[in-house]
């Protein structure tokens, strides 16, 4: 596993770089909140910084790659459009004032302690399967068999139910009538979160990719168990429903009758 960890040491040098760069770049415009499509372009940087490092990659080592870089572009090139559409998150917003006030920092400060350097070990974490699934793919080591081709279509699931999601809500927000409404059509009617739902599905399946590899594949099973805790019980989906209880009429009533997470059949009055 030597080899394992001099490559994880390398990724967590070339994303610590980019962390510091974006910092900078924040600090320029006064705006941290792009760091969410970096959440997901970032492990794209990882996958692909895993898969120079080895020597003679293999099929598993290429699909790993792809279904990394399908959802992780997909994602950024979305969550870029929106910040640039809508500028600073409210969210981070709010983050950033509450711990300036409280612990006297400076912009600079607070953005990198609060946001980039949080960010950092989370999504490195995140990522650990495609990271050690790509590594231990290296001379196109373990033939890809069923439980990966397994992982490759719940992935692709995930990515395209993740995609649609923000199709149906970014359309649903560009209707001036649907100003204050909530969306409960299309995926939407089945799972609050059909973006969340879609994220853990793609590392779910990548994970199961990366699985067969033996030992190192089986470690790595800490990201989507971490990006599934992170997305239901802690920043995710209970930070972004506080919020909305608050600001859209008929939210707490869409919350009694649509699932929080897993698609399912909307309940019955």
């Amino acid at each position: 596993m030597s080899g394992a960890l001099t490559m994880l040491a390398i990724n967590l040098g070339v994303l610590m770089a980019a962390i510091l760069l974006l910092w900078a770049y924040a600090v320029k415009i006064r705006d941290v909140s792009f760091i969410d499509a970096f959440w997901a372009f970032g492990m794209v940087i990882l996958a692909w910084a895993s898969w120079f490092q080895i020597d003679g990659n293999g099929r598993r080592a290429d699909v790993l790659l792809a279904l990394t870089t399908i959802w992780g572009v997909r994602l950024a090139a979305h969550l870029v459009t929106r910040w640039r559409r809508e500028g600073e998150d409210p969210r981070y917003k709010k983050i950033m004032g509450h711990a300036m006030e409280t612990k006297g920092w400076s912009w600079a400060k607070t953005a990198l302690l609060m946001v980039f350097l949080t960010q950092a070990p989370l999504l490195f974490i995140t990522s650990l399967p495609a990271q050690l699934g790509i590594w231990a793919s290296e001379g196109g080591r373990w033939v890809m068999g069923p439980v990966a081709w397994a992982g490759v279509a719940v992935a692709m699931i995930g990515i395209l139910f993740e995609a649609v999601g923000d199709a149906q809500l970014k359309a649903f927000r560009a209707n001036p009538a649907n100003k204050g409404k909530v969306l409960d059509t299309g995926l939407w009617r089945y799972t609050r979160h059909p973006n969340y739902f879609g994220d853990a599905c793609t590392w779910w399946g990548i994970w199961l990719v990366a699985a067969e590899t033996g030992p190192a594949g089986w470690v790595s099973i800490i990201g989507p168990i971490f990006l599934t805790f992170t997305l239901t019980k802690w920043s995710g989906k209970p930070l972004l429903e506080r919020g909305l209880k608050k600001s859209r009429p008929g939210y707490a009533e869409y919350v009694e009758r649509t699932s929080g997470f897993f698609p399912l059949p909307p309940k019955s009055k």
